[in-house]
This record gives C-alpha cells, structure tokens and sequence, in this order.
C-alpha cells in the first residue's frame, strides 16, 4: 500500500495552468491509509485556502489531535508508549530530599544484634571510634580496607555526619561503603545528618536516634546530643532515654561507655544543660570515657574536672581512626593513621 504524506506545515498558492488556490507542503510525515484500523491523516497546522475544484474559500483547523482508528492502530500507540515508559525508567530521579529508602533498613539494630552474639560472654572487647565520613568517600573506603586487613577488632562505631547535606543518597552511598566492612557497625546521628529530610531518612535507614547495645559486659549508650539543629523544640538530649538505660537490662553489663556525635560546651550541644547531662552521665554503673566526633580533629579531654574523659575521633578527610580495648582492669585506646 502506497504511503501518503501528512501535511504540518503548508503554504497557500497559485496553480499556473487552472488558476486555483493550491497548498504546497512545507513539512510532512509519511503514513498510511485509513482502511482496516489503520492511522487517518491528521492536519495540525494550514493556511487557509480555496478548493481547487469548486473555487470556494475554507478555513482549515489551525490544530487537531492526531486519533487512530479503533483497533490496529491503538495498539500501536500503546506499544510505543510502553517502551518510552520503559526506557526511560532509569532516567527519572527524585528530589533529593525525598526520602525514599532502597537496600537494607534498621541497620543499627541488626548490627548491634551481631554484636552482642559475637561479643558474648568475652571479657576484653576492642572496638573502633570514627566519624564524620560526610563527602569523604574515597576516604572511608580506604578506612573499610585498612579495618578489613585486620583481624582483631570486634565492630566499629561511627560518630556521626554520615553525610554532609542530609540527602538522601549520602546515606545510602556512606551506608553501602560502610557495609563493606567484616565486622558489624553503628551509626550515630550527627548535625549534618539533621538538615533538611535528614534525620528522617537516618531513622528509615538506621533507627532511632538514640540507642544502645552490650558488647561482652559493656552496655554502650549512644546518644543524639544535636541540640542546636532541633532549634531546641525537642528534649535533647534525652534525659528520660538516658536515665532508663540506667537499669535497663541491669543485670547484664557491669560497665558502660556513652557515644555522641556532639560533647558538652561544643558549639551544637545545649549547653544550659552540660552540667545536668554530665550528671546523668555518671550515674551509669562503671562509666568508663565518653567518645565522640564532630570537632574534625582529634582530642581528650575532662571538661568537668571529675575524670571522665571525653575522647574525639578525627573526621575521614585526615584518615584516622580510634582503637579502644576494654579489658577487666581497665581500658586502652590508639590513634590509628592510614
């Protein structure tokens, strides 16, 4: 069957022998004749014009929708739509504070589930203090080699500001090094993680923003101390969280290491209630330090003169990293650089 032209554009004219109004074809498409189902043709633009046979002047439609005829050429349409949608499922993206979770969810409470079984019943444990990975990832990937080379740590912990923006895919990239490594892990909520959707897509990928675990016979309390992020409307950090842990699961820990991203006099802590925290701080039962992150640089110190020791891990850019070994007398840590 023989194809004919669908006109778009057109211009109106003169036929040099008859004298008649013709319309020349500026733009067409080829398509075929309307029998059987087929696609009709379809004006979208004309000029007006004159029929060349009756002499009389028609105004053609300046737009018409193109339409099929009701079997093959509807099936047509929708085939061809299918596969534009198809194709093009990778090309869609979402607004990148929507939090949209792909991969895995509840990552600390697994993780500390693995913990506690690999650590039970030990004595000595020895974990790994770090933070602040945020738009390092070169960085914390040479961080999950140089933990993986070794063969004596139990689990890492992560201080906080897991991403830098609190988008959503700075989660799930920093997530997804992070479960490279052997051992299990945890992720604590940092500043940067409280922007914008952030603390929500920490909580769908991680958990609550305060929890706590027991490695061997340590119970770690790990602590949202962002206060100034939350504008101070929320109680943070929380003194009813922290004290239940006082005597949760009692009988199962007999010392205790409290985790933050933020320490008290730091310039997002709350510091009307440094004091009242450190309080409840020592009220756990064999407090042994305090670690955190934040400050991109590493440091100990004893903010309260009463021998609690506060120790901050460096941030990924100067790739280092905390080695801390709890053993029945006491405790130890190294700076590790990689």
């Amino acid at each position: 069957m023989k194809k004919p032209l669908h006109t778009l554009f057109r211009r109106a004219d003169i036929q040099p022998a008859t004298g008649q109004r013709t319309l020349h074809t500026l733009l067409h498409y080829p398509d075929t004749q309307p029998t059987a189902g087929q696609r009709t043709q379809h004006t979208l633009f004309r000029y007006p014009g004159t029929q060349p046979a009756t002499g009389r002047r028609i105004r053609r439609t300046p737009l018409r929708y193109p339409d099929t005829q009701p079997t093959t050429g509807r099936r047509v349409l929708l085939v061809l739509l299918c596969c534009i949608l198809l194709a093009g499922c990778d090309l869609i993206d979402y607004h990148p504070y929507d939090v949209r979770i792909t991969g895995e969810r509840d990552v600390n409470a697994r993780n500390a589930a693995r913990i506690e079984a690999a650590c039970k019943g030990k004595k000595t444990i020895r974990f790994v203090a770090m933070g602040d990975s945020q738009r390092w990832y070169d960085e914390t990937e040479k961080f999950v080699k140089e933990i993986n080379k070794r063969d004596d740590i139990d689990f890492v912990i992560h201080g906080g500001d897991i991403s830098d923006f609190g988008l959503t895919k700075e989660f799930l990239w920093q997530r997804d090094i992070m479960n490279g490594l052997k051992v299990p892990y945890v992720v604590l909520i940092g500043n940067h993680d409280c922007l914008g959707t952030g603390e929500e897509a920490y909580r769908r990928i991680f958990g609550p923003t305060n929890f706590a675990f027991i490695a061997g016979n340590v119970k770690f309390v790990c602590l949202n101390t962002n206060a100034l992020e939350y504008d101070y409307s929320e109680p943070i950090p929380d003194f009813d969280f922290m004290e239940k842990e006082w005597t949760n699961r009692k009988g199962e820990f007999e010392k205790t290491v409290v985790s933050m991203h933020v320490h008290p006099y730091s310039d997002v802590f709350n510091n009307n209630v440094a004091k009242v925290f450190q309080y409840y701080v020592t009220q756990y039962p064999g407090l042994q330090f305090c670690t955190a992150a934040h400050n991109h640089s590493f440091s100990d110190k004893v903010p309260f003169d009463d021998g609690v020791h506060y120790i901050v891990s460096d941030c990924m850019k100067n790739r280092s990293y905390l080695v801390f070994t709890i053993t029945p007398e006491t405790y130890e840590y190294e700076l590790v650089k990689f």
